[in-house]
């Protein structure tokens, strides 16, 4: 289960990556510029869920960003990295998780405040599609998986 979560994680990274209010800066990730936080829980095989707690770090640049996402609960904590790139409306990226010397590929489509992506890590075989919603300062996320981690729900704010 311990390995699953840091994948959950970079999940919910993934789903974070995409709209939020304007900036200065400009590219397609401009508006997440700056520091964000919130909660919601992750659902596990068993039918048991854990609450979580999480802060993201944006820092964009053009059509790419790099983006460090640190999240926790009673039992675990993590800190993953990753580099992001848009093209139109085509996001692609990597991830990584140090500590447990794990890491992966993002993919996915949106627009306007709403995102389908897709996390995965091959050595792991986990795949997770991710929903993304975006609405003025606000971001829930919703994970579906089909490994122990099963799911999760998020809400993000600035």
């Amino acid at each position: 289960m311990m390995r699953r979560l840091p994948l959950a994680a970079a999940v919910l990274f993934a789903a974070s990556l995409s709209s939020a209010p304007g900036h200065a800066q400009s590219g397609p990730f401009a508006q997440l510029a700056g520091n964000w936080s919130g909660g919601g829980t992750v659902s596990l095989e068993d039918g048991s869920t854990e609450r979580i707690r999480c802060r993201a770090k944006y820092a964009p640049y053009g059509p790419a960003m790099e983006m460090t996402l640190t999240c926790a609960s009673d039992a675990y904590k993590f800190i993953l990295s990753a580099n992001v790139q848009a093209a139109g409306t085509a996001i692609t990226g990597t991830w990584s998780e140090a500590s447990r010397n794990i890491s992966g590929t993002l993919q996915g489509r949106g627009g306007g405040g709403n995102f389908q992506l897709v996390a995965s890590n091959v050595g792991a075989n986990f795949n997770a599609n991710i929903a993304l919603r975006t609405s003025g300062n606000k971001q829930s996320v919703s994970m579906r998986a089909d490994s122990q981690f099963r799911g999760a729900s998020i809400s993000m704010s600035r």
